[in-house]
């Protein structure tokens, strides 16, 4: 029954904050606005929104290609398409629960190539690390370019006797955290010490692979094309395409973090993308107009990929 329940909170909560932010955010357009937002989307040039697409895949490409290294360092192998329909249903599944497609990659590949789910899904918590580290690093070169804009943005939003209460209040809470992790017997303490010598370990077996240059290449090249895939959709609105690279990072790394936290950006995408945007003088509407634009093109294609994947997974695996 707990399961059940939780199962059901997680694409619940997830699914009623993008709507609760969509109203939010539609009730602080007037209607003049709102008419100017629709002329932006019949306006707007969506050669560079395919064009984006087209580069989409080309990650979702080498997200399958570089997941055989992992998999032939457990000693295993697998079909590339096998590993590009997994891929693209793992974004599909991800757009109902949060982190579900990394769960339904590994059961693809137990069903069709019988390689033992958690083996699967260790070469993907692996994939997982290495991930999050290249986006640590964006996060890096987008506050490091940016960060007197950001630094003004977070004064005006937050007083310096706030901020210096929350640091204080974040290094005791560090602190009380760093004494729980290495004293507690706590049973939850206990599961995220296993879990993160899972990940660990899942790090230490990528510099022990064969492959690890080659993997580490499609790694980067994943995340460039999805640096890429947002910059040349700046082009598809007037108003957007003279923003510079700053910009641009920015606006990539805190799309990103409302992918992570919420079905795939549903709702926190276009928000936060158009509250970014706003700070390089680039209005409410046409901010928010880009960021639907994006999102919904990258939903999509997603859609579409995932749908076909379900469809022709059990026709090109017969003999399974």
């Amino acid at each position: 029954m707990k399961k059940t329940i939780s199962k059901w909170l997680s694409i619940v909560l997830p699914i009623l904050l993008g709507v609760y932010l969509i109203i939010y955010k539609y009730n602080e357009f007037t209607p003049a606005q709102i008419i100017e937002m629709k002329g932006y989307f019949k306006n707007a040039d969506y050669f560079y929104i395919y064009l984006s697409l087209f580069i989409a895949l080309f990650g979702f490409l080498s997200r399958a290609y570089r997941w055989k290294f992992s998999i032939e360092h457990m000693g295993y192998q697998s079909k590339f398409h096998n590993n590009f329909m997994a891929v693209c249903i793992a974004y599909f599944m991800n757009l109902t629960i949060p982190r579900s497609g990394e769960i339904s990659r590994a059961l693809v590949l137990k069903k069709y190539e019988e390689i033992p789910f958690d083996k699967a899904f260790g070469t993907i918590v692996a994939e997982r690390v290495v991930d999050f580290l290249i986006f640590l690093l964006f996060v890096f070169i987008a506050f490091f370019v940016q960060f007197n804009l950001l630094k003004n943005y977070i004064l005006a939003k937050i007083p310096v006797e706030k901020l210096f209460v929350l640091f204080i209040i974040g290094v005791v809470g560090f602190i009380l955290f760093i004494l729980i992790w290495m004293y507690s017997n706590w049973k939850i303490i206990l599961k995220l010490k296993e879990k993160f010598s899972g990940l660990t370990e899942g790090m230490m077996s990528i510099l022990k692979m064969k492959n690890k240059w080659a993997f580490l290449f499609h790694s980067f090249f994943i995340w460039f094309s999805y640096l890429l895939m947002f910059y040349v959709t700046i082009f598809a609105l007037k108003e957007t395409s003279g923003i510079g690279f700053g910009a641009v990072i920015i606006g990539f790394v805190f799309g990103s973090l409302a992918i992570g936290f919420t079905n795939s950006g549903f709702g926190a995408y276009p928000l936060l993308v158009a509250e970014i945007f706003m700070l390089y003088g680039i209005p409410d509407t046409a901010g928010t107009a880009f960021g639907w634009l994006v999102w919904t093109s990258q939903t999509a294609l997603m859609i579409i990929l995932g749908g076909l994947s379900f469809i022709f997974l059990p026709i090109l695996n017969r003999n399974k």
